[in-house]
């Protein structure tokens, strides 16, 4: 009788480990373990508060604050005064008003990404919740935060990772929104700085949303948002999948199939670090493997143009600081004046780019190219456009275009 138990309790035993197996592989491959930034020690991804999504922002409600009553540095309060603009009488009244502030107003202009999410954050709820309709009313004026605050906003009362994905899976897919174009890149990043939001910063978890998505387009153009956020969040909250001292992570430590989105967004991170020391940021990205240096010197290229203020003579001598890989920061610095621009993107990028180093020509007209694969929505029409305003470097704009847009997402800027 003792001899026949044995058998039967290892054969239990066996059987519950065979039917936990591929439950475990499921959890090895959804949360993935990396080393969390700054403590030393591993940490598994879940969602702030151990499985309850805690999101940073809530739902956008209207009051009674106005643009006049907000004293200096007073963020929370010219976010709220243009959200109440944008709920009560659209958000195209309320981002023409901010665009005429952030000219003459230095308090509008130092807070410009956050007011502009709160534009998006209100336009959402003024439409009910509907994305496509309101993204086709807004801009991507000062760095596309009024796309981001939308996001944000849109996974307010999710409670669980079902239906995290769930809700990730249809948000960009209004017939408003042309496939792989201007408006479906904004969602798609925007929606990877909305799950970061969500989740409380938990990056594994917004990543493997992200990997959830249709195309490795829609995948690079998430994880873009994701990374973006990480490097430098929305609310001044501290993401712990950040390192002071090693301004690279969390990089080298994540998956291959994301390593490009992170790179991309690296310089951001380093400059934020190094206090704005482009000879540093320069070296660092030089460094890296051979997979991923131009990348990171196409991200360094929208941060040098940036800094530059979006003038071509302070753009140089920081792209200069490239060396061998000037080319790819001119790719990242025209992509970056063009993207802000909306349809008068390309020509502004043009003319950028009409002034750029002779060598360096074609490279920057690639990253003309991206926007115009991005805006336009033929090949066609994409050669047109190219023709008419790249001169002779039309075939580095049109090659440009047509990655873009490609849904295998090598070509995106991510």
């Amino acid at each position: 009788m003792v001899n026949e138990r044995v058998p039967k309790r290892s054969f239990l035993r066996a059987l519950l480990f065979l039917l936990l197996l591929p439950l475990l592989v499921l959890v090895s491959v959804a949360y993935f373990v990396l080393p969390a930034g700054g403590d030393g020690g591993l940490a598994l991804a879940q969602g702030s508060g151990g499985g309850t999504f805690h999101p940073v922002a809530g739902n956008f409600t209207p009051d009674d604050t106005e643009i006049d009553e907000c004293g200096q540095g007073d963020s929370p309060c010219l976010e709220q005064a243009f959200g109440n603009i944008a709920y009560r009488q659209g958000p195209q009244s309320a981002l023409t008003l901010f665009d005429e502030h952030v000219t003459t107003d230095e308090n509008v202009r130092a807070h410009c990404h956050r007011i502009v999410h709160n534009i998006g954050s209100a336009a959402f709820a003024l439409f009910d919740g509907d994305v496509a309709t309101t993204f086709s009313r807004g801009s991507a004026t000062c760095a596309s935060g009024y796309y981001h605050g939308v996001l944000e906003r849109a996974f307010v009362g999710v409670t669980s990772h079902t239906e995290l994905v769930a809700v990730a899976r249809t948000l960009c897919g209004g017939g408003a929104l042309r496939r792989h174009g201007f408006l479906d890149y904004q969602c798609r990043h925007g929606l990877g700085h909305g799950l970061m939001i969500q989740t409380g910063y938990d990056l594994p978890l917004a990543l493997d949303v992200c990997e959830g998505l249709v195309t490795r387009w829609d995948r690079s153009a998430c994880a873009g948002g994701v990374f973006m956020e990480n490097a430098n969040t929305s609310f001044g909250y501290r993401s712990r999948w950040a390192d002071d001292e090693d301004p690279l992570y969390p990089c080298n430590h994540i998956g291959v199939r994301f390593r490009r989105s992170c790179f991309l967004r690296a310089p951001t991170r380093i400059l934020l670090l190094n206090h704005s020391n482009f000879v540093k940021t320069a070296t660092a990205c030089a460094t890296l493997d051979s997979r991923w240096v131009a990348v990171c010197f196409r991200g360094y290229g929208r941060d040098a143009v940036t800094e530059a203020g979006f003038v071509l003579d302070k753009t140089v001598p920081l792209c200069r600081l490239a060396g061998t890989w000037s080319g790819d920061c001119w790719r990242g610095a025209a992509r970056t004046v063009g993207d802000r621009a909306g349809l008068g993107g390309p020509r502004r990028a043009a003319q950028f780019c009409s002034r750029s180093p002779r060598t360096q020509r074609g490279s920057c007209f690639a990253g003309v190219g991206i926007v115009v694969g991005l805006l336009f929505p033929r090949d066609a029409a994409r050669r047109r456009e190219c023709a008419d305003i790249a001169g002779e470097s039309i075939g580095s704009c049109v090659r440009a275009a047509s990655a873009a847009v490609d849904p295998n997402g090598w070509g995106a800027f991510g």
